[in-house]
């Protein structure tokens, strides 16, 4: 008998022994089996958008369960055509790809950049720059765009055509353009790297970069979008339109899809049996899509987002103010907000975790609070008293 055998499970040991386990949820709160509450401010990383078991999303997913799950895209989807013409409608995209997740989604844009210049005969130009400590993904091409370390070793050789320069540097940036370089890849607020926003003007120089050096210019907003920071895509209140943008996480809702977003120009490239997706743009994906759509596209939802956003970015600064000597800083967008620490930030999480508060840890020693898009101002502050409690408790401590 092997090691994961006598541990009781066949999966591969990849993300560690989890012990915590959840039995069913209900809008921000999640229940373990014997009923321990907890107020779940990690929504499956920003995936469960509009909170756990919600009713019209289970109304959707259920009445598409009883029709057809799922046909391959060798037959039209009218579910995928909606939610693609309500994405095109409200964005700067003309064309849609529907896939199954993030990486699969960045994977795509990846590949239009490419296929973009091989098929105006410049096949030259095929490398991607992107800014360091950025996260896209864990397939091979996502892990070599952004090349950290802990996620290419073992996996990676060479450089996969990939090149990284750091945040915020322009002049380094300028500098890595060369005559074989394609595009830029970005996330318009860093997840992974620390919940941090790119500077409007850094980011309107980098689209100028990009018109003067013909090159294609993507956004990452697996994370960042979807209502996430208080706008449909973060780039609409960043004031810099991209040629591609990847979505995913929020988009179904907990149900898994993607999509790569892109103009006409870019996207004529993409030819049939250029590229395909089995699973991707299902009936039961975007049926639940649409009606994630329905929620966030209705009138004043957007703006509670925002307001939520200023509520619990509020509380964060007013716990910084009283414990100096242990919170840093807020970051980010709307329900997109990072709190970066003096202490130990995995040792913070864990403590919440104990209290009953679910968040995620993020780079930069920072902790990541991704609640529901309509959570309530009620949550918040019962968040905020839990991280109170907390905090207080690291004061008294000798």
């Amino acid at each position: 008998m092997n090691s994961a055998q006598q541990h009781g499970s066949a999966l591969m040991n990849n993300y560690g022994s989890p012990t915590l386990e959840f039995e069913s949820g209900r809008g921000s709160e999640l229940f373990t089996a014997d009923g321990t509450r907890y107020l779940d401010f990690a929504m499956g990383i920003a995936v469960n958008c509009l909170g756990h078991s919600n009713p019209k999303l289970i109304d959707a997913l259920t009445k598409q369960a009883q029709t057809v799950w799922h046909t391959s895209n060798l037959y039209r989807i009218k579910q995928a055509e909606r939610l693609g013409q309500r994405l095109v409608d409200n964005t700067f995209a003309d064309k849609v790809f529907f896939c199954n997740s993030g990486a699969e989604a960045v994977e795509a844009g990846y590949k239009v950049i490419r296929r973009y210049f091989y098929a105006r005969g410049e096949s030259h130009k095929h490398r991607i720059i992107s800014l360091r400590n950025s996260f896209h993904g864990r397939t091979l091409g996502a892990i070599a765009s952004a090349f950290n370390p802990m996620h290419c070793d073992g996996f990676i050789v060479g450089d996969a055509g990939f090149d990284q320069v750091e945040f915020g540097d322009l002049e380094a940036l300028k500098a890595a353009i060369t005559t074989n370089t394609a595009g830029i890849v970005l996330e318009p607020v860093q997840g992974e790297g620390g919940i941090r926003p790119v500077p409007k003007g850094y980011l309107a120089s980098i689209r100028a970069l990009c018109d003067e050096h013909e090159l294609l210019l993507m956004f990452d907003e697996v994370q960042s979008g979807v209502g996430r920071t208080g706008s449909l895509f973060a780039y609409q209140q960043l004031g810099v339109v991209p040629d591609l943008l990847a979505s995913a996480k929020g988009l179904g809702g907990g149900i898994p899809i993607g999509a790569c977003l892109a103009t006409d120009r870019v996207a004529a490239a993409m030819t049939a049996g250029s590229h395909g997706s089995t699973f991707g743009g299902s009936p039961l994906a975007t049926a639940v899509g649409n009606a994630v759509l329905d929620e966030l596209l209705r009138e004043g939802f957007l703006l509670d987002v925002q307001l939520a956003g200023i509520h619990l970015r509020s509380g964060l600064q007013d716990l910084i103010d009283q414990y100096p000597a242990l919170l840093s800083q807020v970051t980010g967008l709307g329900l997109m907000l990072g709190l970066r620490c003096h202490t130990d930030a995995a040792a913070l999480i864990a403590k919440l975790q104990a209290a009953g508060l679910l968040v995620v840890k993020a780079g930069g020693n920072s902790i990541r609070f991704l609640p529901a898009l309509n959570v309530t101002h009620e949550e918040i502050n019962e968040a905020l008293a839990i991280l109170e409690r907390v905090l207080s408790d690291y004061s008294e401590q000798p």
